[in-house]
């Protein structure tokens, strides 16, 4: 699938929230996260809190398109880029827990994809202007972000248990900063803009081994975070459907 604009990115993503529901399928759990934080940047550019807001629904499609892209690949031949093939091949994994689909999805998403459409956005020296509204856009994604994942609470009664191990304080979630990760985000985004083909295909080469370390890192943590893992899992519902109309409806 192709998005024109963000309401064929919102469309596509509940499309694939509602395929999900009825397959039973965990690819909804991260589409339902990324549903609603597409819904609350519609919203923001309706309301008029971006300083352009043709620009940020060109920049909302070209993010959108690049997980939709990633996913077709992936259903296609398994393909596609290496983060994203880490997220999607846990889907089938019982023991992989809520939080983790959630974690690996958003590592693909902003440690790969989101510089990648900021660039295609506003390339050259464009991409400076561009910078108030991408910190603003970043910020609906990780509070939407930690909206969700304070929600699996209700689906992960142990969830606390990362707290206690210290996998999980604030915006950190096992070896995953949310908020460095932003931060690296934008210095990519200016790098990327100001790179020839060559030269960025080099860059998002790098971007992708380097998000798909970290996916492994978020899918087999060691020390006492596994064993914490295991019982957070143990205790987790088992009803895929009713997770994903869970985590669909955290934020609305």
């Amino acid at each position: 699938m192709a998005a024109e604009n963000i309401d064929d990115v919102v469309d596509g993503l509940a499309g694939i929230v509602r395929e999900a529901g009825r397959a039973g399928d965990r690819v909804g759990y991260f589409a339902a996260l990324y549903r609603q934080v597409t819904v609350e940047v519609r919203t923001a550019i309706h309301g008029g809190l971006f300083d352009d807001g043709a620009r940020m629904d060109r920049f909302d499609t070209h993010f959108g398109n690049r997980y939709f892209e990633a996913y077709d690949a992936w259903r296609r031949d398994r393909s596609g880029p290496r983060c994203w093939r880490k997220a999607f091949g846990l889907l089938d994994d019982a023991d992989t827990v809520i939080v983790q689909h959630l974690i690996l999805g958003v590592n693909a998403h902003i440690n790969l994809d989101l510089a990648i459409a900021a660039a295609r956005t506003s390339p050259g020296e464009a991409i400076h202007a561009l910078r108030r509204d991408f910190l603003l856009i970043n910020d609906i994604l990780a509070r939407v972000a930690l909206a969700v994942q304070d929600s699996v609470g209700a689906l992960s009664p142990l969830l606390s248990l990362l707290d206690q191990v210290g996998a999980r304080t604030d915006e950190r979630i096992l070896d995953f900063s949310v908020r460095r990760s932003r931060e690296e985000a934008w210095y990519n985004a200016v790098l990327l803009a100001g790179q020839n083909e060559q030269e960025r295909e080099a860059t998002i080469e790098r971007l992708d081994i380097r998000a798909a370390v970290l996916a492994r890192l978020v899918a087999r943590p060691g020390g006492l975070v596994r064993p914490a893992l295991q019982l957070i899992r143990s205790t987790e519902s088992d009803d895929v459907p009713a997770v994903i109309t869970h985590l669909d409806n955290a934020v609305e």
